[in-house]
């Protein structure tokens, strides 16, 4: 059983189980329930006060935003791409609060949330070294760990910084 982010209880059983087994479940288990919903609630509430820092409600804003993002990251790609040796084919910026960035290996692209203007430095720096490190590895495995903390070491306590930064708001 599990609260997903959009606030929805889903919960799993075998195939079988008779629908009494698991209302009997879900009534027992009324107070975690509240629990969790009340808890991604607050989440939501969260991310929306952290996103909601930057305006990006008018085209202007959106094309500043992407303006001052791309400044921030063309330097950090030309480093990385020659120490890495990658190329990527072409670089966009998206309003995304999904993701952080995402590269498709096989055409080259790499999208940058404009969002990332919201964090400091250095976890740009680790975005941009994860979507680059996509092009050489595609998932997320042994290989790919190895190749962030090659290029990246402190991939990890980024990581843990743009998260906290994102739910301490």
């Amino acid at each position: 059983m599990r609260v997903v982010s959009n606030g929805d209880l889903h919960i799993s059983a075998p195939y079988r189980t008779p629908r009494s087994a698991i209302d009997q479940f879900v009534r027992e288990n009324e107070a975690w329930i509240r629990q969790a919903l009340q808890n991604q609630l607050q989440r939501n509430h969260q991310r929306a006060d952290f996103y909601g820092q930057l305006p990006l409600e008018t085209k202007e804003q959106a094309m500043e935003a992407v303006n001052r993002l791309d400044g921030i990251i063309r330097p950090m790609l030309l480093k990385y791409t020659a120490l890495m040796d990658v190329h990527p084919t072409k670089i966009t910026y998206k309003p995304t609060i999904s993701r952080w960035g995402a590269c498709n290996k096989r055409t080259g692209v790499i999208c940058f949330s404009t969002y990332l203007l919201l964090l400091p430095g250095w976890c740009i720096e680790h975005v941009v070294v994860h979507e680059l490190a996509h092009l050489i590895e595609a998932n997320h495995g042994p290989k790919f760990h190895a190749i962030m903390d090659r290029y990246f070491p402190r991939w990890k306590e980024a990581r843990k910084a743009t998260r906290e930064m994102v739910t301490s708001c």
